[in-house]
């Protein structure tokens, strides 16, 4: 998983240990054949399907880095709709053994253009999926994807 240069150079100071990072995740929706779908990836570093995630570079809204992690990520363009969910993950030890925890923004997103497919190195597969057949992936992303589609007036706090 390409590390961002940011959080590279932070790595040459403090290791492995844990780092705070402003995260998005990018739940993006569109009407399919059979009825909504959502946009998910298969992680590289895992193998798990998820919504398009990623770090906020430094001095990015987190809008605007959700919009370019689907593109790099899924190589679909996306629009922000709404901030719908803001809270704190639970520490993450990635592959590499790099620790981490981040202040997930989730963003409802709609499909604008683009056929699903990796483009990065981040993913090995993209594609769009019916709400009601969704592959297994951990519960924390489902919560995600379950918030996004409730579509709540007020933006949910924690967890």
């Amino acid at each position: 998983m390409p590390i961002p240069p940011y959080v590279a150079h932070l790595r040459t100071m403090v290791g492995t240990e844990l780092l705070w990072l402003p995260g998005v995740t990018a739940v993006v929706l569109r009407d399919g054949p059979r009825g909504p779908e959502t946009l998910l990836i298969r992680r590289s570093d895992t193998g798990e399907w998820t919504p398009v995630t990623g770090i906020v570079d430094p001095g990015e809204d987190p809008d605007v880095a959700a919009v370019r992690e689907v593109l790099e990520e899924a190589s679909v363009v996306a629009e922000v709709e709404r901030l719908v969910w803001v809270r704190a993950t639970g520490v993450v030890t990635h592959a590499n053994g790099d620790v981490g925890q981040y202040l997930d923004h989730t963003f409802r997103c709609r499909w604008v253009s683009g056929d699903p497919a990796p483009g990065d190195d981040e993913a090995t597969d993209a594609g769009w999926f019916p709400l009601d057949a969704l592959p297994s992936m951990r519960q924390v992303f489902v919560d995600r994807i379950a918030c996004v589609v409730a579509n709540e007036r007020d933006v949910r706090l924690g967890a």
